[in-house]
């Protein structure tokens, strides 16, 4: 805990650049309480951790608010020098007595309340949920910013992201869709930005990174940066995810392998048609090849040109198969606005670029060719070169 009040009221907040030696001075003077229970607090200023307030043994606060590593509270501590030295009026471990939430820090900026928490731990699902919807039925706009402890590459643009990690999922005003973190220890922020999942945990992405010292608020809320889209990378993953799941075919990708099969079709002799990228496919947890294949039986196989698909049509078969549990959705309580059958959307509308739909009017689409089904491996190769050297452009463009 890194504020306090004297008994006479006085706020300390040891966010600022307090030196050693005046606080030696404090402690000897005053005696220091907790601002949320009231209970005394001790003043530590060791040598080994940065300078902060302790809950005695026994307090029945301290189980609530405190028990924070050294990299949380010096997290906190830098973001909030950061955001003053911007000139940005802030509240370090501002506690909302309303609704009985402490944010890291709470800061305003252009008429706009925000609650900024740095994440160092794992927090379960549930409890981040619950306060992220706290913050915005109070008005506050959550700022969740995670320890860059927890980015984890596997390769340079291959990442693997947990359920966790995508509770920080965040949107620009444009609708670019990204992950801040932050490393005290190199006072760096890191950006995971163009995210495009291929799977329940790995994605494609792009890594930015920015020292604390030359980077401002607004380019944490609305970076701006753009990428290309790594086509090349993006068929390897699918071509690894498609054998793995043929060599590991667990109890639910039996139901989605039996159901294909049923229908006439062969997870190796997909068209290139199905799996292909899209920018809100990270909205659903379920592999793009898995729920695109759901689309292709549920609404395009048994299609000829000229025939019509509704949107009304498209989003019963959607929230059908999530009925069902074919299709599982992510928790993404930062991006409460987004509607998961937008991926379905852009993929239909990618479609449409490549001639195999035709838009009729606000909530239709017209078939204007059939999707072929390879009947080998020979076949699909030669199918899939000639799809990706004629697309490569559009689907690039993602």
């Amino acid at each position: 805990m890194l504020t306090a009040r004297t008994k006479t009221g006085k706020k300390l907040c040891l966010g600022y650049a307090y030196r050693k030696e005046t606080l030696l001075d404090l402690r000897n003077k005053e005696e220091f309480i907790c601002p949320i229970c009231g209970e005394s607090v001790l003043l530590k200023l060791g040598d080994q951790r940065i300078f902060h307030f302790a809950h005695k043994r026994g307090s029945n606060c301290r189980d609530n608010f405190e028990n924070e590593s050294y990299e949380h509270m010096e997290g906190k501590r830098q973001l909030f020098q950061w955001l003053n030295k911007q000139k940005i009026p802030s509240v370090l471990e501002f506690y909302d007595r309303e609704i009985l939430q402490r944010p890291d820090i709470m800061f305003k900026y252009k008429g706009k309340k925000y609650a900024l928490e740095y994440q160092c731990s794992t927090l379960p699902e549930k409890v981040f949920i619950k306060r992220t919807k706290t913050y915005i039925e109070n008005d506050y706009i959550p700022l969740w910013i995670i320890s860059s402890s927890h980015i984890r590459k596997k390769k340079k643009k291959t990442i693997a992201l947990s359920n966790f990690h995508y509770l920080f999922l965040r949107s620009t005003s444009s609708g670019n869709l990204y992950i801040p973190a932050y490393c005290p220890e190199e006072h760096l922020f890191q950006l995971v930005e163009s995210i495009t999942s291929f799977s329940i945990k790995n994605a494609l992405v792009e890594h930015s990174y920015y020292s604390l010292h030359n980077f401002e608020l607004d380019a944490l809320l609305e970076p701006k940066k753009k990428f290309q889209f790594n086509l090349s990378s993006w068929n390897a993953e699918n071509e690894k995810f498609i054998l793995n799941w043929s060599l590991h075919p667990q109890s639910g990708k039996k139901i989605f392998l039996h159901e294909i099969y049923n229908r006439g079709l062969n997870l190796f002799l997909l068209p290139p048609e199905i799996g292909l990228p899209v920018v809100h496919s990270l909205l659903i947890q379920t592999p793009p090849i898995i729920w695109q294949t759901y689309l292709y039986l549920d609404v395009l196989a048994n299609k000829n040109p000229n025939d019509l698909i509704t949107f009304q049509e498209i989003t019963a078969h959607f929230n059908k198969r999530i009925r069902r549990n074919d299709i599982i959705l992510r928790n993404l309580p930062q991006l409460g606005q987004l509607n998961p059958i937008l991926a379905q959307i852009e993929y239909l509308q990618t479609l449409e670029q490549l001639g195999i739909l035709k838009r009729k009017g606000d909530t239709a689409f017209q078939i204007q060719r059939k999707i072929m089904i390879p009947r080998s491996n020979r076949e699909r190769e030669e199918v899939k070169l000639f799809f990706y050297q004629k697309n490569s452009n559009i689907l690039a463009k993602k």
